[in-house]
């Protein structure tokens, strides 16, 4: 291991002396290129594995190329050389890189890839049909809706109108500085309690969306997930919504489509019979929205339940 103390000719004549064997410069030379795996390297070079990785501990041990753990596997690559180290790897590398075995080295290099890519591309073909039953089994349902998360800000504070149990406000909590969680049942905010097990950014409080207990111009952000059906005067909790928004701040609501289900008022408790474009519209601009997007989200062939909308409300 070359260290600051070494004198520099010393240190030169160590560097010289590892890329002076033939080996460890062509492993440097596909390690400059791609990461390999032990295995990988044996198979270009046609080496076994004690030699392969006798001549990855000298380069290691020399500073030459690092590693980083994959499980059970190790995985190399060149590692940033110090500019005395680039330029006599730049002269090694230049005449290695002709040599007839340097070349075969780079045609088998190529078709470890190929076939790491196939055994990639074969799982996924088998496995298309199941592919999103393994993900949720893997990752937990909705997995595919993670990146959404990443528009949040961390300083924002959002709030969750009739956010029941608490399962969009567990989500979105460790994202954001603060989360209003806000509902006019207590036996759903009790829910919410032993859902979140005292998050310290979750405030939640009891009341109804037609007059929240939240401070005016006080949110980044309101959501409204499924929850407007059930207010008798929806304009009103677009009203309010719209109060405690900060100036810029948006609220989104997702709700159902028009459907004709009326055993749902019954057997569910809903007092709208979901809503049309247009009606959102109109509620938006008397509530003091002045801009609303409204697009029609696509069915999900497994539910049962109507169809969604999602309106952004500015």
């Amino acid at each position: 291991m070359i260290t600051a103390a070494q004198p520099a000719q010393a240190a030169v004549f160590e560097r010289l002396h590892t890329l002076a064997d033939e080996t460890r410069a062509r492993l440097l030379l596909l390690l400059g290129e791609h990461e390999f795996t032990v295995s990988d390297l044996c198979a270009v070079l046609q080496l076994p594995q004690s030699t392969t990785s006798r001549h990855l501990r000298v380069l290691s041990d020399g500073g030459w190329v690092v590693s980083r753990a994959d499980g059970t596997s190790r995985h190399y690559r060149q590692a940033e050389l110090e500019p005395d180290a680039a330029e006599l790897w730049r002269v090694v590398k230049a005449r290695v890189a002709q040599t007839v075995a340097a070349r075969t080295d780079t045609e088998r290099a190529r078709e470890v890839r190929v076939r790491r890519r196939a055994r990639s591309r074969e799982f996924f073909s088998r496995a298309a049909a199941d592919w999103d039953r393994i993900r949720a089994e893997l990752f937990g349902s909705g997995s595919e809706l993670l990146p959404l998360f990443g528009l949040l800000e961390p300083s924002w504070t959002i709030a969750d109108l009739g956010a029941g149990t608490g399962a969009l406000t567990a989500r979105i909590a460790p994202f954001v500085g603060r989360v209003l969680a806000v509902d006019s049942s207590a036996e759903m905010l009790s829910a919410l309690h032993a859902r979140l097990g005292g998050q310290p950014n979750v405030d939640s409080r009891q009341g109804e969306l037609e007059s929240l207990p939240i401070e005016d111009a006080s949110c980044d952000l309101a959501l409204m997930l499924l929850v407007l059906h059930y207010i008798v005067e929806p304009v009103d909790a677009l009203r309010e919504a719209r109060r405690i928004l900060k100036p810029g701040g948006r609220l989104v609501l997702v709700d159902m489509r028009e459907h004709g289900r009326e055993e749902y008022r019954t057997t569910m408790g809903h007092l709208w019979t979901g809503f049309a474009p247009d009606r959102i519209r109109i509620w938006a601009g008397d509530a003091g929205f002045e801009h609303v997007d409204i697009r029609l989200l696509p069915p999900v062939p497994e539910a049962a339940g109507p169809t969604l909308f999602v309106a952004v409300m500015s």
